[in-house]
């Protein structure tokens, strides 16, 4: 019988703490199978955050660093430039990139530091009990607005791909999903394209997945992902918005 599958290397033989339907442990995997794809799994240093995936480090067999909340891209940035021929990659949740961090993400993209980030978008603080977070909906319930976010008190979402592919700085910007086999390999594909960046030199790199979160969302894993697909998606579009490569350079 030929093999069809079979665990990546680089992912820990250990079970993981994630919650049913949670989507990040397939993103472990996507980020290991590239980065043995590659060849470079003895020269990345992954830059682990605070939030749910801040164990990273216990299922990625990669060198990691855990930063201080929402600064991850400061880290990278010193390992990077201290470390220039090694892959240095950032995996923060939107609570930390987009809230905590936004000052720390907006200036590494728009120096063009030449690292790349892994952004899970689940549109909610997930770890600390399913605050809003700057990524929540316009009228998705969580317990800091039980009755939906109302944009006239809190604003409107933050598009993160969309702000950060308008700075110089970043040379690639792609939003990806992982509800559907289809989106799976689209995302591990943007995850290659992102690391590709970083091995040419090229500058800033960032990948958004659109998540969920079925516990804090108060659904089970199927009803999470009809969820995201039918709420999530018009809200972020899937899609390249930002590429070295359309670009011509």
């Amino acid at each position: 019988m030929d093999k069809v599958f079979s665990r990546p290397r680089s992912i820990k033989d250990t079970l993981m703490h994630y919650c049913p339907g949670c989507t990040h442990g397939i993103v472990h995997r996507l980020i290991a199978e590239a980065v043995e794809d590659m060849g470079l799994e003895d020269t990345t240093i992954g830059i682990a955050p605070v939030g749910c995936a801040v164990f990273a480090y216990n299922y990625l067999d990669f060198d990691f660093i855990q930063a201080a909340h929402g600064r991850a891209p400061a880290v990278a940035t010193g390992v990077k430039r201290v470390l220039p021929e090694h892959t240095v990659f950032t995996y923060q949740g939107d609570g930390d990139l987009a809230a905590i961090g936004t000052a720390e993400i907006v200036h590494a993209a728009m120096r063009g530091e030449n690292i790349t980030v892994i952004f899970v978008n689940n549109a909610i603080y997930g770890m600390t009990g399913g605050q809003m977070a700057p990524t929540t909906l316009v009228g998705q319930r969580s317990t800091t607005c039980q009755k939906g976010r109302e944009a006239k008190v809190s604003g409107y979402p933050i598009r993160v791909s969309e702000m950060l592919s308008q700075l110089d700085g970043a040379c690639y910007i792609e939003r990806v999903a992982c509800d559907t086999p289809a989106h799976v390999r689209a995302a591990g594909k943007a995850i290659r394209k992102a690391f590709s960046a970083q091995v040419e030199e090229r500058g800033f790199s960032m990948v958004e997945v659109v998540a969920t979160c079925s516990t804090n969302w108060g659904m089970n894993p199927q009803e999470a992902l009809v969820w995201l697909k039918e709420n999530m998606l018009p809200a972020y579009p899937l899609g390249v918005y930002k590429s070295w490569k359309d670009a011509g350079s």
